[in-house]
């Protein structure tokens, strides 16, 4: 395990921010970090102590997470869907059977990818659970399944006669076929691409069956993935800035003007530097402090009061609003702190606002932001529901 102050942490974010601009450019996927990662089990920071972990609160796991997001974004990213099936097990207790499978393998280093996402024109899954004897087998194909490349298991989703069950796989079983081809403007070393489920042999043990409809676990869980994400961007906007300065410090003269004068002592450059900063400092803080506030949240709601879950959620969409469109501004302003040569594929500056407009896609602004709008006007909780749909759909069941 590492802390924060860890050499070998440090040691290895300062290896993995080395060159990631190259690796965005070249698609060179991150099997090897993400191997670092397993090793120095990141992703059993939250188990207690007892159970292999660190017991880490969630604003440390976030703050680690910024951190290593400041170092390589898509990195950070790939994490997503284990850092939200950590938090599922955790809320359902550690003495339940799923725990007695899933720790030891969690606290040892093995890694959760994500399944859920289907493309067709209807909500519903068409990914199936088929019963052939004894034998269960998985049929499906499922998008967008950040981190499933590099994972080791493969939480999915899918219908077992009419009833949504999640189970999960091992990624590399006979029948998984793992594509990377996620062709987004942005985040392009997640793995967020394509994986085929043919006739995968399924442990019945992993089915899921359990009644999934909780209010309170989906709000828990899906401020949990948004958080994530938001995190990821903070961590942009903070690598925003490094690479800012990285660029201006060296740099001998100020475009525009004729002979040396020196960028880092120019007013104007010194003004847009500082505004990135700032952006990179609230995200930050926006990220943290939410997470405080989730964490007391879900105390709060195990000891039987759900408001101020109800109440997180609403700020973590207010969040999702902020958030992005500060620093989609701060990585379109930081430009202007170089003329022609900021714009070089070379210093990599474009991928800054680039990944963060892909995170930002991801769950739509427009649609939290009526949400809040709505509660604010008419003290309605959100809801996931389509203009004119007959039924609605919570919100918090949409990851």
């Amino acid at each position: 395990m590492t802390t924060p102050d860890d050499p070998r942490w440090n040691a290895l974010l300062a290896r993995w921010a080395e060159g990631a601009a190259e690796r965005e450019r070249d698609r060179t996927l991150l099997f090897d970090a993400v191997d670092d990662l397993r090793a120095v089990r990141f992703g059993a920071t939250r188990l207690p102590a007892s159970a292999g972990g660190e017991g880490l609160s969630l604003p440390e796991l976030f703050g680690r997470v910024i951190r290593l997001a400041t170092a390589d974004a898509n990195l950070a990213h790939v994490w997503r869907g284990h850092i939200a099936f950590v938090e599922g097990l955790l809320l359902d207790g550690l003495d339940t059977d799923a725990a007695a499978r899933w720790v030891p393998r969690i606290a040892t280093g093995a890694m959760v990818g994500n399944a859920f996402s289907e493309r067709q024109e209807t909500a519903e899954l068409q990914t199936r659970l088929l019963r052939r004897g004894d034998r269960v087998l998985l049929e499906g194909t499922k998008h967008y399944t950040t981190g499933s490349l590099y994972a080791d298991w493969i939480h999915v989703a899918a219908l077992d006669d009419d009833i949504r069950v999640s189970l999960a796989v091992p990624a590399h079983a006979p029948g998984v076929r793992l594509i990377d081809d996620w062709d987004g403007i942005g985040q392009p070393l997640t793995g967020s691409g394509t994986t085929v489920f043919d006739a995968v042999e399924v442990d019945p043990a992993e089915i899921d069956g359990r009644d999934r409809e909780s209010i309170g676990r989906w709000r828990y869980l899906g401020a949990v993935y948004r958080l994530t994400l938001l995190a990821v961007i903070a961590g942009i906007a903070q690598r925003a800035v490094d690479d800012t300065v990285a660029f201006v410090r060296p740099r001998r003269r100020t475009f525009g003007f004729a002979g040396e004068t020196l960028p880092r002592e120019d007013p104007l450059v010194q003004h847009v530097v500082g505004e990135v900063s700032a952006a990179a400092s609230t995200a930050r803080r926006v990220v943290l402090s939410l997470a405080a506030d989730l964490d007391a949240a879900r105390d709060a709601a195990a000891g039987g009061d759900p408001e101020p879950l109800a109440d997180v959620e609403l700020e973590v969409y207010r969040a999702q609003h902020t958030v992005p469109a500060l620093i989609l501004d701060a990585t379109t302003t930081l430009f202007e702190v170089g003329g022609a040569s900021a714009v070089a594929r070379t210093a990599g500056l474009d991928r800054h606002w680039r990944n963060v407009r892909t995170i930002a896609s991801h769950n739509p602004v427009a649609q939290r932001i009526r949400a809040v709008g709505r509660y604010d006007l008419l003290g309605e909780r959100p809801t996931w529901q389509a203009p004119a749909a007959p039924t609605a759909i919570p919100a918090e069941a949409r990851a």
